[in-house]
């Protein structure tokens, strides 16, 4: 049986408004925020901050749509506070000291220190947040930070160590149902729509949990119907009306990852020009310079990896200076690093080597430490036989000796193959002259 809910016709009908219904449905006080119970639940830690009047600065972890700006505003206004907003993406080092001096100059006046709510605080250069950490250990700002990206690496550890971190997670399907129910029966041109709900679950589906997207396919979908005709939702007219629409609600979906697989095969296949063209359709679509950056790091070791070392320090290095320079400028380091690594040669055999180990660990193998290769720290361990027969491989010429490193019953199990290619052929002709157990298997 479908999920089944049907809104009639029960007011005028309106004309379409010029605000998004996401907007139109932000709420305005705890008791209309939906979700988050772990946070802003009855007992929960923020609830008990904001009734308390005396909160610290925090930052909001969690993925896009979940509530973060809203909370920011929610909590400005359960506590009466000056509240200024930035976004990491276009405000600088000015725009934060012009905020301080009007909250120095304000601060006579105010109850308490204002809020300062940044989003994507992830993007904020270090230089950036070295100038917001004076005024958050001063209290002239309470910070209240957003980011969809782990700030124990994004942001600068004295930063972060002033602030509390409040993880936000997606929405579950009894939160969406409750969104939903009350859009279609408190937004004012929806309640004017004859709107019948026939099934929710492409409707939930394609919205990932985030209420922002669930509005405005919502929206989408509505809006599609001429004004004077019934609306009929289900789930074969949401999938068909999001393919018109795709990039409307689609950012941070599933052409997101479209692109972003597009781009790393390219890089993979080694065309630096295909690189070159998903990089900017990413960084024009707004995509975030350090997850361009993070996913090169990880490309350099699992498709270049020990045919070129040098690929993963380069990467490294891409990572850092995007991190200190931010954009427009980034755009030149994320250009020479992924045409770098798409001019590499290729090897995953580091990929698959580690891979191996785990599968055979995860199959249940659990073989003790064979006793020559254990520590004998207490005379009781070398009584036992702890360390015994090991052999110092720098006491031996070339500084190796022929040993077992591998518990018994594995001896001989070969996880890492050498790569076809100029560096790992010589890895190859190497470890086959030390390890002649090894040569032949594959």
């Amino acid at each position: 049986m479908p999920d089944t809910s049907i809104f009639a016709q029960s007011a005028p009908l309106q004309s379409a408004p010029t605000i998004p219904l996401p907007e139109r449905m932000r709420p305005g006080s705890l008791a209309e925020f939906v979700g988050q119970e772990h946070l802003v639940g009855p007992g929960a830690v923020l609830r008990k901050m904001i009734e308390s009047g005396n909160i610290s600065s925090f930052i909001l972890w969690g993925p896009p749509g979940v509530g973060k700006t809203t909370l920011a505003n929610i909590v400005s206004k359960e506590l009466h506070r000056d509240f200024y907003t930035l976004s990491a993406i276009s405000s600088g080092v000015k725009d934060l000291r012009d905020v301080f001096a009007r909250a120095k100059d304000n601060s006579i006046f105010a109850k308490g220190s204002p809020i300062l709510f940044i989003d994507e605080i992830h993007r904020f250069s270090k230089s950036q947040q070295d100038a917001l950490l004076g005024a958050v250990e001063t209290g002239t700002v309470t910070l209240i930070g957003a980011t969809t990206e782990n700030p124990s690496f994004e942001v600068i550890t004295p930063l972060l160590s002033r602030c509390q971190v409040f993880v936000m997670q997606s929405l579950d399907v009894k939160d969406l149902e409750l969104l939903l129910d009350r859009a279609l029966t408190q937004d004012a041109y929806l309640r004017s729509r004859n709107i019948e709900v026939r099934e929710r679950t492409a409707l939930f589906r394609f919205s990932g949990g985030d209420a922002r997207k669930l509005l405005n396919i919502l929206e989408i979908v509505v809006n599609s119907f001429p004004p004077d005709a019934p609306v009929i939702i289900d789930d074969a007219t949401v999938a068909d009306r999001l393919q018109e629409n795709i990039t409307v609600y689609d950012k941070n979906g599933e052409m997101h990852y479209d692109i972003i697989s597009a781009f790393i095969k390219s890089i993979r296949g080694s065309d630096p020009n295909g690189a070159v063209y998903w990089m900017a359709r990413m960084l024009a679509g707004g995509e975030d310079p350090l997850f361009i950056a993070r996913r090169m790091v990880i490309l350099a070791s699992e498709d270049i990896g020990l045919a070129n070392p040098n690929a993963l320090l380069l990467a490294q290095a891409t990572f850092d200076a995007v991190h200190k320079i931010g954009m427009p400028e980034a755009r030149i380091i994320l250009s020479e690093c992924a045409i770098y690594l798409a001019t590499c040669s290729k090897s995953n055999s580091a990929y698959m080597a580690i891979d191996a180990a785990l599968g055979l660990v995860g199959s249940g193998d659990n073989s003790p430490v064979p006793l020559h290769l254990r520590n004998a720290p207490t005379k009781l361990m070398k009584d036992l036989g702890y360390h015994e027969g090991y052999r110092y491989a720098h006491d031996y010429e070339g500084n190796f000796t022929d040993q077992e490193f591998l518990p018994e019953g594995l001896s001989g199990t070969k996880f890492y193959e050498p790569g076809n290619n100029a560096r790992e052929n010589e890895i190859r002709a190497r470890m086959d002259r030390l390890w002649p157990k090894y040569a032949d298997k594959k």
